[in-house]
């Protein structure tokens, strides 16, 4: 009986191993693609990153607040603050998307930050010079 029940509790632990092994994989060429896809070198590597970090895309994070331009801070904040608004859980919406939405705003305003700290780096080597 004894013996049956390690042979239980050793095929459960090589198939969670297994299973957590691919997780591990999965996860790893999706960060790889990730990091490629935009724009690869060390600006792709640090988009993948913050992507992974706030855990949406970039794009995701524009579809959901219906922009295209980063640069067009005043329509970012007016669908931003509609979608907050429409989404209000007082008012019988939904507090999932709003954080979602919360989310997509944070990692727009993350990637703007960035960009910005890049031109202020360019400007002050510029400077230099």
């Amino acid at each position: 009986m004894a013996n049956n029940l390690i042979k239980v509790i050793i095929a459960g632990a090589q198939l969670v191993g297994r299973a957590f092994g691919r997780a591990i994989q999965k996860e790893y060429n999706a960060s790889k693609q990730a990091a490629a896809s935009a724009g690869g070198g060390k600006k792709g590597a640090e988009s993948a990153a913050s992507s992974s970090l706030l855990g949406m895309s970039l794009d995701e994070a524009k579809q959901i607040l219906h922009v295209n331009d980063l640069n067009n801070a005043e329509q970012l904040t007016k669908n931003y603050e509609h979608l907050m608004k429409v989404n209000d859980k007082a008012t019988g919406g939904s507090f999932y998307v709003q954080s979602k939405v919360y989310r997509a705003k944070q990692r727009i305003d993350s990637e703007i930050g960035a960009s910005e700290s890049t031109k202020e780096k360019v400007n002050k080597e510029n400077d230099k010079t």
